[in-house]
């Protein structure tokens, strides 16, 4: 998610300059940034935009081509409505939440988490690709805001595939987690005292959590991202996908140190390079990293 009316956005061509002698990129640099300042009023007004695109007219021409076109009913009365909040470029945005349904489709998932809701369009997106028995483990700080949403998600027909839970998401992941590890303990107690029931109820046991996620879709604080990923691994499923969004951060990622952007902008933008360091690192997983809405970075659990 990212929030403010006026962001900072490093175009793709800003890393153009290496290739440039010193005097010309500092024209170029000179000419971006007086682009950029002079631009800001005709900035995207599309709810959740945050394409990394440098042409505001190539992302309408994808929306009104083949997002909008196939956009269901109940995303688009959300969208209508999510357009009118005051934070609404928190939202994901509309060709996103096309990818992520397709994206769920394909790989068949069932059992999905969410982590960062907002009003709840990537959750309603990830709830229409499900099957009717799917589940989403959804989390976010904030009731207020989901609750904004719930009535189309429930016009939708699939409130049932939700399980919201208010509050911070490290406590839920934790536990988790902490069942896991206290399943191979009780299983460590068996291989001591031989006892044969014990193994057939702490096995059955074991398929609960670990492992028994298909998806998990992250779009929260950016700095805990590093601490959502330690934790996902061990719920996600081998050939389970985790997607974290904002993973271009506004395109700030490449800026340069001196570069003007928001505060918060700023502050999140070290936790996303360290994040996107660690993934590429993380022999774990096989990552593709995607500049859709703000960036997304697709992880294929592999060990």
């Amino acid at each position: 998610m990212v929030g403010g009316p006026h962001l900072f956005l490093f175009h793709r061509r800003g890393n153009w300059d290496r290739h440039l002698l010193p005097p010309v990129a500092a024209k170029v640099r000179s000419a971006m940034a007086s682009e950029n300042k002079d631009g800001e009023q005709h900035r995207h007004q599309e709810v959740g935009h945050k394409s990394l695109l440098q042409s505001d007219a190539l992302y309408q021409y994808i929306l009104e081509t083949s997002v909008y076109p196939r956009e269901p009913e109940p995303m688009k009365e959300l969208r209508d409505i999510t357009a009118k909040h005051p934070w609404n470029l928190m939202t994901t945005s509309a060709d996103e939440g096309q990818f992520l349904g397709m994206l769920l489709k394909l790989i068949n998932a069932k059992n999905t988490m969410e982590i960062g809701v907002y009003t709840g369009y990537s959750l309603l997106a990830t709830a229409l690709a499900l099957p009717d028995d799917g589940k989403i483990l959804a989390m976010d700080i904030n009731r207020e805001n989901f609750e904004i949403g719930l009535p189309v998600i429930q016009k939708a027909g699939v409130a049932h595939k939700i399980d919201f839970r208010e509050g911070p998401a490290l406590p839920v992941l934790d536990q988790l987690v902490e069942d896991v590890n206290s399943i191979r303990l009780q299983i460590s107690d068996f291989q001591i005292n031989r006892r044969l029931d014990e193994l057939k109820i702490e096995f059955c046991a074991q398929a609960k959590n670990h492992g028994s996620f298909d998806f998990v879709f992250v779009d929260a604080d950016k700095d805990n991202y590093i601490n959502y990923h330690k934790r996902l691994l061990e719920l996600v499923k081998v050939g389970g996908v985790i997607a974290y969004d904002n993973t271009l951060w506004n395109g700030s990622v490449v800026a340069p140190p001196d570069a003007p952007m928001r505060k918060y902008i700023r502050y999140y933008r070290d936790f996303v390079i360290e994040l996107n360091k660690a993934l590429a690192a993380d022999e774990r997983i096989e990552i593709c990293q995607l500049p859709v809405g703000d960036g997304v970075t697709i992880c294929r659990r592999v060990k």
